[in-house]
C-alpha cells in the first residue's frame, strides 16, 4: 500500500524519527494533541511575505475544489488528510510531504473523525528560478511522497510561524525545494517553447505592482518586448500558470493581507481590482475553496 490508498497506509519511519531528534520535534509540538483537547477549525497564518505559510486544522471537508498558481508544500501533524487530485482521491499520514502544482485542481480535508492538521507553504514559481538553474519546472507525479532531507527542511521553514523567513533562511528552503523536487520529479517538457526569462521576470514584477488598476495585453508587450501569445506560452513555460491568473492571485494575496486586517469585504473587493464584492467572492472560492467571509472567521479564531 502507498500512502495515497487509506486502506492500510503508515506513516515513513524517516520522518517521523527525525520529529524525535530535533528536526521536527518543535513543529509537532507546537500543534498539540489532538487526544487531549478538541479539535477547532482554524487557519493560522504566518508573519511575513512572500513564501506564505499557515497552519490549519478541520474536521470534515474544509475546502471545495479550487487552485492557485503557486507549489503548495505541506507536512500532514495529525489525523489522515484527504483530497482529490488529478483524477484519484489521495491520502496523507503523518511524516509524509505533499505537493500540489500550480494550477492544479484539487480540494482538501480529514478523512476521519480524529480531524486534521497540517502545515503548508506556498511557494510562487518564480522564487525557484534561481535555485533551478537550467532545470525545468519539476513535476512530481505522486503529490504524496516520503522525502526525510526535504521533510526537514520544510519543517524547519515552517517550525516558527510567529517570525519571519530571513534572506539566507529563503535561499536554503529554495535551494531544498528545487533539489528535492527535482529529485522526484517527471520532468514536464515545455513542448519546445523557448523562454526568455528577462522578459518572464519583466512580466512578473510588473503585474506585483498592478494589484488595484487594469492590465491589457498590450501593458504587458510594452513591458516584455513580447507579443500576446508568445508571452502566454512562455510564462506558462516557466511558471505553470498564465499572466492572467498570475494577476488575480497577486490581488487575492493583497486581500488576505486587508481580511486579515479587519477591513470590509466590500472596500477589499474595490481596493484590489475586482470589480464588485460578489467578483471578489467567485475568484476568492476559485483560488482558496472557501469564501473570503469564511477565510475571514477562521483565520480570526
Amino acid at each position: 500500500m502507498t500512502a495515497n490508498s487509506i486502506l492500510g497506509y503508515r506513516a515513513p519511519t524517516a520522518p517521523a524519527a527525525s520529529l524525535a531528534d530535533g528536526a521536527g520535534g518543535d513543529l509537532e509540538r507546537s500543534c498539540g494533541s489532538a487526544t487531549t483537547a478538541p479539535m477547532t477549525d482554524r487557519i493560522r497564518i504566518a508573519q511575513g511575505t512572500g513564501i506564505e505559510r499557515i497552519e490549519a486544522a478541520f474536521r470534515g471537508n474544509a475546502f471545495a475544489p479550487h487552485r492557485h498558481d503557486t507549489s503548495a508544500l505541506g507536512l500532514t501533524l495529525h489525523g489522515v488528510q484527504t483530497f482529490r487530485y488529478r483524477g484519484e482521491v489521495r491520502y496523507s499520514a503523518p511524516g509524509n510531504i505533499i505537493v500540489l502544482h500550480p494550477d492544479e485542481v484539487h480540494d482538501g480535508g480529514a478523512a476521519t473523525e480524529d480531524g486534521l492538521r497540517y502545515r503548508m507553504l506556498y511557494l510562487p514559481p518564480e522564487r525557484l528560478i534561481d535555485a533551478l538553474g537550467r532545470r525545468d519546472l519539476p513535476f512530481v507525479a505522486s503529490p504524496v511522497f516520503s522525502d526525510p532531507a526535504l521533510w526537514a527542511s520544510l519543517a524547519d521553514a515552517m517550525r516558527d510561524l510567529d517570525g519571519e523567513l530571513d534572506d539566507l533562511h529563503c535561499a536554503e528552503l529554495l535551494s531544498a525545494v528545487a533539489d528535492g523536487l527535482s529529485r522526484h520529479a517527471r520532468l514536464r517538457q515545455a513542448g519546445g517553447v523557448r523562454v526568455d526569462e528577462t522578459a518572464v521576470r519583466r512580466a512578473c514584477d510588473f503585474l506585483q505592482t498592478c494589484h488595484g488598476q487594469p492590465v491589457t495585453s498590450a501593458d504587458l508587450e510594452a513591458v516584455t518586448g513580447l507579443g500576446r501569445f508568445a508571452l502566454a506560452r512562455q510564462f506558462r513555460a516557466r511558471l505553470g500558470t498564465s499572466p492572467h491568473r498570475y494577476l488575480v492571485m497577486r490581488r487575492l494575496q493583497e486581500a488576505r493581507a486587508l481580511i486579515r486586517a479587519g477591513r470590509p469585504l466590500a472596500d477589499i473587493a474595490l481596493e484590489t481590482g475586482f470589480a464588485d464584492q460578489a467578483h471578489f467572492t467567485r475568484h476568492f472560492k476559485t483560488a482558496h475553496g472557501m469564501t473570503p467571509g469564511r477565510w475571514a472567521a477562521l483565520s480570526r479564531g
